[in-house]
């Protein structure tokens, strides 16, 4: 065992957090440590550490097992050092023997000493034993696997946000390899490419890992065992996210079966004790089941106990068809090309996720469409459109002064206070808690305010910048469920994979300086691209395999004239190439017939959506009612047909190679 806890109760003042907890980590474990805001999850890791101290109970940590944790608190942290110096600090053994090898070396310039040599020689062995030559190597791998280009490498700590700092803390953690590591959230300042990379990092990591999350694809690829705190209880459960998901919905059944079973039981005696205190003759009876009651083990209600965020968008008007759009806009800062002439437009009925690595720039241009980040080019603004901006820090989005309530009222929502508190009550909000400064919030506290504040505003268009961040797993699916029943619009940055596939219908990516569309859901993008990528493989194992074929057509040319002098040329090729021919004639006409269709199709949408524009449909509910559902249906079809145009093009190409 490397640490756990034996029979651990710990409380803050009168809030009970764990009570008798018993949990043991043992050497090569992934665990994802997981429960509902507030219930203490970071509070556990502390307790792990040692910088909390048990009520009741023993924390346990063997002697020689080492510990790293990433937590928040560390950004506290300052330093000119440039990056690849504070993640080579993991090194601290290797860097000492580097200094000292290098002032014996300077004594050894000028002197012969044999002791001294012998000296330089076993540091030598030392170092070869530490791997201390490849500590640069390592340090550059990780950090560039983590999202650092390059030439960030030599520039000073303090330049960087505090995303990027704790990125920089996370790699060196990773290098200092600790027997346990701990990692509170550590893919909120993560991009999709970086947590992928850490995925695959963390898969072969020889040590322990247990993580804090609340990204469900990122837990049910890195976990093998979940620990749960709910109800000030420990439950563990042997398996990733989805394995805890199905037990936890099993166990809750078979408790709710055995408490109503329990309950019929108890109800039964209770009429016999009734029918038997009436008669003298049966008052010992009685007796005897009132005692055999008392002494029962009471099953308690299986009842699932959550905080419920009540989210339910309203909308004041509807907007025109088009809700925003950029014409070719340009955007740098300095050297660095966010955007170059690039088109993009938003639709009404537009669900966008924004993808793609930190430093494309997906936050620079969801303050483009919303107006507060100046660029070069045009931002044309749709008809009706009232749009509500979520902002990635919160710190830049609420005023730290302010307590909740008045965080509130400054929205311009029009609101009462006691429409404000109440809407604040269903953010988990109640009584005297409106009354708390933002500054003392915690961060998922802080995300519920500002989350609130944009609901607050009946908008029709929404630009969501990381709203999952500091929310739990429960919290954020009742997000996407909310905006899966929105009316409105709108445009979200996600790193949270499982957020996007519920709530994103478009996906748009910033390549090559480009907005570039895929028209369809995350899941369906991701299939895409990995076609796009097997594509590419074979075209170059194709040109790969043709260069080495002519390579010994050229050797051997005198050889193969001399083998087919008999033999016609068109007979070689239509051995060859009839099927094929066969084949592409066959997807020449399958293509040209679905791009028939796509062309009719979007001439069905262009016209269903002139009607959508017209005034006088709005004031007929049935045929807007029509009208919508005949949109969403060609929409889908589009979908649809995209997705088969695509595939046949890929199959096209391959063939005419």
């Amino acid at each position: 065992m490397l640490a756990g806890f034996n029979n651990v109760t710990f409380e803050f003042g009168s809030r009970i957090i764990v009570e008798d907890a018993t949990w043991h980590i043992q050497p090569g474990e992934r665990i994802g440590l997981i429960g509902y805001n507030g219930t203490g999850k970071s509070t556990l890791l502390k307790l792990l550490v040692g910088e909390y101290t048990p009520s009741e109970g023993t924390v346990e940590r063997s002697r020689n097992t080492s510990i790293g944790y990433l937590h928040q608190d560390l950004l506290s942290f300052d330093t000119n050092d440039s990056i690849l110096n504070v993640a080579l600090g993991a090194f601290e053994k290797v860097r000492q023997l580097e200094k000292e090898l290098e002032e014996i070396g300077k004594k050894l310039e000028e002197t012969s000493d044999e002791k001294l040599l012998e000296i330089y020689s076993d540091k030598l062995h030392e170092m070869d034993v530490l791997d201390g030559y490849n500590i640069h190597h390592k340090t550059e791998e990780v950090l560039q696997g983590l999202g650092f280009a390059n030439e960030d490498l030599q520039r000073p700590y303090k330049e960087f946000s505090g995303g990027w700092r704790m990125r920089v803390l996370l790699a060196k953690m990773i290098l200092q390899q600790p027997d346990l590591l701990l990692l509170d959230e550590p893919t909120n300042h993560l991009d999709l490419p970086s947590i992928e990379w850490l995925e695959k990092y963390l898969q072969h990591y020889k040590g322990s890992v247990v993580i804090v999350s609340h990204d469900k694809y990122f837990l049910n690829r890195m976990v093998t065992k979940i620990i749960e705190v709910y109800q000030q209880q420990l439950h563990i459960y042997s398996g990733n996210y989805d394995y805890y998901e199905t037990e936890k919905a099993q166990r809750i059944e078979l408790q709710q079966r055995a408490y109503e079973n329990q309950q019929d039981y108890i109800r039964q005696n209770e009429r016999l004790i009734e029918r038997f205190r009436a008669k003298a003759s049966k008052a010992a009876m009685a007796q005897s089941l009132i005692k055999k009651l008392d002494k029962l083990d009471r099953v308690e209600s299986a009842e699932l106990e959550r905080p419920n965020l009540k989210i339910n968008f309203r909308l004041d008007k509807q907007p025109g068809k088009i809700l925003a759009s950029l014409k070719h806009s340009t955007k740098k800062f300095g050297d660095n090309v966010i955007v170059e002439n690039a088109d993009a437009e938003i639709d009404r009925g537009d669900k966008i996720a924004l993808i793609g690595a930190n430093g494309k720039g997906k936050s620079t241009v969801l303050r483009m469409l919303a107006g507060t980040e100046p660029f070069d080019g045009e931002r044309n603004w749709g008809h009706n459109v009232d749009e509500s901006f979520y902002a990635q820090h919160q710190l830049e989005a609420l005023n730290l002064n302010n307590t909740v309530l008045e965080e509130m009222m400054q929205c311009g929502s029009g609101k009462t206070e006691l429409e404000l508190r109440t809407l604040l009550g269903c953010f988990l909000f109640g009584g005297d808690d409106v009354e708390k400064k933002i500054r003392v919030l915690s961060g998922g506290e802080k995300a519920r305010v500002a989350l609130a504040k944009v609901i607050a505003g009946k908008a029709n268009f929404l630009l969501l910048d990381e709203p999952t961040n500091h929310l739990d797993i429960h919290s954020v699916e009742l997000l996407s469920e909310a905006l899966n029943k929105y009316e409105g619009s709108y445009i979200l940055v996600s790193h949270d994979r499982y957020f996007i596939s519920k709530t994103a219908n478009k996906i748009w990516e910033i390549v090559n300086h480009e907005i570039k569309e895929f028209k369809g859901g995350y899941e369906e993008y991701v299939q895409w691209k990995e076609r796009m990528e097997r594509s590419t493989v074979n075209s170059q194992q194709s040109t790969e395999k043709r260069s080495t074929v002519n390579r010994q057509q050229s050797t051997e040319e005198d050889d193969v004239e001399s083998k087919t002098s008999n033999i016609k040329p068109s007979t070689l090729n239509n051995s060859i190439n009839r099927d094929q021919q066969k084949e592409l004639q066959k997807l020449q006409k399958q293509f040209s017939k679905i791009e028939s269709s796509l062309n009719e199709l979007n001439q069905q949408k262009t016209n269903v959506e002139a009607e959508l524009a017209d005034p006088k449909n709005y004031s007929d509910k049935n045929k807007f009612i029509e009208l919508e559902e005949r949109y969403k249906s060609v929409q889908q079809k589009i979908t649809a047909a995209t997705k088969e145009y695509e595939v046949l093009f890929e199959k096209i190409m391959q063939l005419e190679m």
